[in-house]
């Protein structure tokens, strides 16, 4: 196939704004291979009950013009129109942008849109020279009316998905609760096993007061089922690692800033040093000279060549960073002081997450053993 392929890539849209497009035009008559035009139909022949041709009257006879391809029919311009949407889609999700394109009419996906009326270039050049005109006047509406719509449209799918959302993990979560293990009970039941199995005053005093404690701690946070503690833990590490990567973020420029202080405190020290040995003409007596402050040049190139990357105009900001570094350590210092108790917290949250699931395999061993016996029993008897 040859094919017309257009660009216009300066073209202005609607209101002036770019609109940069293209064009392909499509012959129906294909290409032989040594490059000559092929025929873009063929004839097929009408034939009679004995299968001989049928005359027309004319000269020659009847027969129906069967195209040498279907490039003109709507099935194919379907599938291309749909396979140039999906190339185009793939290549927006793998730049993650949010927008996808639709190679159906706003009739076939459902889309309520007003049509505009055709204007033609009489009425585009009028419109182009500032003069309204009614058909542009109309158009205008008519878009304006159709962002309305559109707005609308798009708000109340995203009511619906909302509300969709949230029925959905509002009945996980219903029904995630009613299976999900009672904490109080499980701990309660390992408490009166341990304290039966505890062969000292002692040891019963001690387990009461772990238990107690553990109990209280999951009270004041109404933490009954495991469900409850699993969905408090995920937010409190939610929080940890949010804090955490703030605190990183914070110490990493921390750092930036130090070196950048250090190293324009190296290159206003050591510039004298650089500059007289620039000075110098000769090339021995320059070797010489750079031999005796090697270590000082070498601070003095790795500073400038650092610096150059922030201030190529050598007008360092050292009193802005000063003082950005010292709102960053006391911002850093706090945020550390706050972030400890949430520490704290979520080692207590493990210990007693572990010490439940311990529990709970325990439960199920035994359960799954008793099983076992009565089957032994059953298959026995």
């Amino acid at each position: 196939m040859i094919a017309d392929f257009a660009i216009h890539e300066k073209d202005a849209g609607e209101n002036g704004n770019p609109n940069p497009h293209f064009h392909v035009l499509c012959p129906i008559r294909p290409l032989n291979p040594d490059g000559s035009w092929g025929a873009k139909q063929r004839r097929e022949y009408i034939l009679d009950a004995h299968g001989n041709r049928i005359p027309n009257g004319k000269g020659d006879y009847e027969f129906n013009a069967v195209p040498t391809t279907d490039w003109g029919s709507p099935e194919r311009l379907e599938a291309w129109r749909k396979a140039w949407a999906d190339c185009c889609n793939a290549k927006f999700e793998e730049k993650q942008l949010a927008v996808k394109v639709d190679n159906r009419s706003y009739k076939r996906q459902g889309i309520e849109q007003i049509p505009t009326v055709h204007e033609g270039p009489a009425v585009r050049q009028m419109e182009a020279r500032g003069i309204k005109t009614d058909k542009g006047n109309l158009n205008r509406l008519i878009r304006a009316t159709n962002q309305k719509l559109r707005e609308i449209a798009r708000r109340i799918k995203e009511l619906w998905e909302i509300i969709q959302e949230v029925k959905e993990q509002l009945e996980k979560e219903e029904q995630a609760a009613r299976q999900s293990p009672n904490l109080i009970e499980i701990l309660i039941q390992n408490w009166e096993q341990r304290n039966a199995g505890a062969w000292s005053l002692k040891a019963k005093a001690k387990n009461f007061h772990d238990y107690s404690t553990l109990l209280e701690f999951l009270k004041e946070r109404k933490l009954y089922r495991l469900a409850d503690l699993e969905k408090y833990m995920d937010g409190m590490k939610e929080k940890s690692n949010s804090m955490n990567a703030e605190l990183k973020a914070k110490s990493s420029r921390m750092k930036e800033l130090q070196n950048l202080i250090r190293y324009a405190d190296d290159f206003k020290r050591l510039k004298p040093l650089y500059e007289e040995l620039n000075a110098i003409k000769f090339r021995k007596k320059r070797d010489a000279f750079y031999a005796e402050h090697e270590s000082e040049l070498r601070l003095f190139y790795l500073a400038k060549r650092k610096l150059d990357a922030v201030s190529p105009d050598h007008k360092f900001p050292v009193p802005a960073w000063k003082k950005e570094l010292k709102k960053l350590e006391v911002s850093y210092k706090k945020q550390s002081e706050e972030l400890e108790p949430i520490r704290q917290e979520l080692k207590e949250l493990y210990r007693i997450k572990g010490k439940v699931d311990y529990i709970l395999r325990q439960q199920n061993k035994e359960a799954e053993q008793e099983n076992k016996t009565n089957q032994e029993k059953e298959a026995y008897l």
